[in-house]
């Protein structure tokens, strides 16, 4: 983050950006005026948000109306959890509270276990993100701490990669249920489980209240999987879900942000009230997107909640 050297150029920083905290005030007041009645609630994925500190992400989500933030715990955010004191930790509890934003999930890479020296490492991770989890859940009752992850491999591998993984997600079973979390596994286009039917049939298979499904409807769009279809056939095992548009087709795709792409989000926000989705429906904004130069984060939360925001209140009428 840049720093002026100057009251004078202190001031004129904070002038700029004056318009932009006024939309985003009278953006928040038009979202609680409109009092929607759907059963889940909007959010962002700090994935997003890589060079902004943790406090100032979550404000910035927090001012266009987003109630959820994803935080991300990989290397090189603000949130990894070894590099997060006890009195940085306290104080995101406090913003999180005092701006009243819930953390309904965690984003944590871990890939199934190759030797027992990468197990240890998923183990450590686990105990980690659940420790962070657990400081910053969200006070409902009945709330869980969750960690999402994708698992990685290669469309073509699945066939030899389901049976060491379903190895490994019993082991992580038994370590979420020692920390009290859920581990939620998410498809991917690009990865060895990347289909609807083979991610409800993995978490079937481990059987455990600890092994859950993301839903992300852009990995199975750009695979030509119905919208509806998908969602029905998944969403029995999910707990929660990232949202974001995509187009192509495998081995050549495009991620976009939710709204530039061919998504109903009436629809969708519709299927999910009929299906009692009670969860989060959290923005996540791809590497593709965030990685490029000139990407402006603040810019994106806008967009995003506007695009969405419209949508909710188009699906509650």
């Amino acid at each position: 983050m840049t720093v002026c050297n100057s009251r004078r150029r202190f001031l004129s920083a904070s002038l700029a950006s004056l318009p932009a905290m006024l939309w985003g005030a009278s953006f928040v007041k038009g979202a609680a005026d409109t009092k929607p009645k759907l059963p889940f609630t909007l959010g962002f994925s700090l994935y997003g948000l890589k060079t902004l500190p943790i406090e100032q992400a979550i404000r910035t989500c927090a001012e266009v109306g987003f109630t959820d933030v994803e935080p991300a715990l990989l290397p090189g955010y603000d949130t990894e959890p070894t590099q997060l004191s006890p009195a940085k930790r306290k104080e995101v509890r406090s913003i999180l509270d005092g701006l009243g934003v819930r953390v309904p999930c965690l984003m944590e890479n871990i890939r199934p276990a190759v030797d027992d020296t990468v197990q240890a490492e998923n183990y450590e991770k686990i105990a980690r993100a659940a420790e962070l989890g657990h400081a910053w859940k969200p006070a409902e009752a009945g709330s869980q701490v969750i960690i999402e992850t994708v698992l990685g491999g290669k469309p073509a591998e699945w066939d030899k990669f389901r049976k060491p993984l379903a190895k490994g997600l019993a082991l992580w079973a038994e370590a979420a249920k020692k920390h009290d979390v859920i581990i939620a596994i998410k498809a991917h286009v690009g990865g060895a489980m990347h289909t609807p039917d083979d991610t409800l049939a993995m978490v079937r298979e481990i059987n455990s209240p600890h092994i859950k499904a993301v839903y992300d409807f852009s990995h199975f769009q750009v695979q030509k999987f119905d919208l509806e279809k998908s969602l029905r056939t998944l969403l029995p095992e999910t707990v929660f879900i990232h949202v974001k548009d995509g187009r192509g087709e495998p081995g050549k795709f495009e991620f976009l942000l939710p709204g530039q792409g061919s998504t109903d989000y009436v629809q969708y926000f519709r299927l999910l009230r009929e299906l009692k989705y009670a969860g989060s429906v959290t923005v996540e904004v791809s590497g593709q997107i965030h990685q490029k130069p000139g990407y402006d984060g603040p810019a994106a939360v806008r967009q995003c909640y506007e695009s969405l925001h419209a949508a909710y209140v188009t699906a509650a009428s």
